[in-house]
This record gives structure tokens, sequence and C-alpha cells, in this order.
């Protein structure tokens, strides 16, 4: 699987040379971790609120910049994910941003349906905030989550049945 993954790394973008070439060219040329894979960044193309955070492998960035539908691979079950493909709450990627040295991406979207992008059926994966203790001397462990998304946008178990897999949005 991952030399699949590093032939398509190495003949669907630039070789890297430089430092310039990578910060301050217009040449396309990811640096994937070891494991393949970049971090991504997705966030809500109208109001800017992030939605969900992944990973993409070489063929899901290429599939994502010629589909404009963003494609992640899914760690938990080592396959590429077409995000949408079983719920259609598919995201439309309306601009796909890299970072500096190439190695995190930035998606803006706009998701079909609902416009939810959580399996659980929130219109975020970030429905949870920590609550911040203020006393500094309270441990992690004695942190709590508060919802500040309180109804769901659409029910999983309608759309997915009984055991919702976070990998088929």
């Amino acid at each position: 699987m991952m030399s699949t993954m590093l032939a398509r790394e190495s003949s669907a973008f630039r070789p890297r040379f430089s430092v310039v070439q990578v910060e301050e060219s217009t040449d396309l040329a990811p640096r994937f971790d070891a494991a393949g894979l970049l971090t991504v960044v997705t966030t809500n193309a109208e109001n800017g609120d992030v939605v969900m955070v992944g990973a993409m492998n070489a063929e899901a960035l290429a599939r994502t910049i010629e589909t404009r539908e963003a494609h992640y691979w899914s760690r938990s079950r080592q396959c590429l994910w077409h995000k949408g493909a079983t719920s259609g709450l598919i995201q439309h990627v309306v601009e796909l941003r890299i970072d500096d040295d190439q190695d995190a991406v930035w998606l803006r979207v706009k998701t079909a349906g609902v416009g939810a992008n959580c399996h659980v059926g929130y219109r975020s994966c970030f429905y949870r905030r920590v609550d911040l203790p203020v006393d500094k001397d309270i441990s992690a462990t004695a942190a709590r989550l508060v919802f500040c998304e309180t109804e769901k946008t659409f029910d999983p178990i309608v759309v997915y049945g009984d055991a919702p897999n976070p990998t088929q949005l």
C-alpha cells in the first residue's frame, strides 16, 4: 500500500529540491510525513468555522484537486475516503490552500445537503469545548466537555443504520 501511495506522490506533484522552491515558488511540491500523509484542516467557506481535521495521502490530494470534492485518507480504515459518498454530504471545495512548507492543507468547503460534516450528526466535528477550569490547581482529568451545538442536523441512525462509521461520511 505504501509503495502505491509513494508512486502517486512522486508522479502527481513536483519533486522538492530547495527551500526557496517550496516556500517561494508556484510549484506544488507537498511534503508527506513518514506515513505518507498531510494534515488537513477543513472550514466552512461561508462562516469560517472549523468543521473537521483529517489527513490526505497523495492520491486524496490529487483527487481533491481533480474533482473539487474533498477526499481524505482514513487512518482508521486505511483507505481513500470520498467525504459524503455514503451520506450525500459531499464537501465541495471552494478553495484549497497549502502552508509555507507544504505539509498541511486548508480546505474551505460548502457541504451539500443539510450542511453537516460530522458522522455524529452535528454541523461540525468540533461540537464540544473543554470547560477550562478557573482554578489552575485543577488537573486535566477534572476537565469536562460542554456542548457548543445542542441540536444535530441529521439523525446518524437514519443515514448509517445502527452503528455509524466515522469514515462513511
